[in-house]
């Protein structure tokens, strides 16, 4: 196994004992974050009902202008963080349970969660 594998298997059992405690429901639904190498995603699922209430993603052309280091960058999550929350709320949801995926809270998942806390979701 190379190192780029064991940092993914890594990072994906880390993942795996955090989802072991958290759920997302109806009344707290589950943000879930995902970074590659070159964008940022975030989605607002509930797991109850296998539906994903609302996402954002680095990619997308609002977020792309506005971001102007690039599309993986400490500033682009950020700005994912806020149109996540903006769009959660809408959806009426106010509270959500942070899944950071097996990262750490750090760089970009901080960015991305204080972006959502900073539009009025809470966590």
């Amino acid at each position: 196994m190379d190192k780029a594998q064991h940092k993914r298997q890594r990072r994906r059992n880390a993942h795996l004992r955090v989802r072991r405690r958290i759920i997302g429901s109806t009344e707290r639904p589950r943000l879930a974050v995902f970074k590659s190498l070159r964008y940022v995603y975030a989605q607002v699922i509930d797991d109850l009902h296998g539906k994903t209430l609302a996402q954002a993603s680095s990619r997308e052309a609002a977020i792309v202008k506005k971001a102007d280091g690039g599309t993986a960058t400490k500033e682009a999550a950020r700005l994912v963080g806020e149109a996540i929350a903006e769009r959660a709320k809408k959806q009426g949801v106010e509270t959500v349970v942070f899944d950071r995926g097996g990262y750490l809270y750090h760089g970009k998942v901080r960015e991305l969660a204080d972006g959502a806390r900073s539009k009025g979701l809470k966590f």
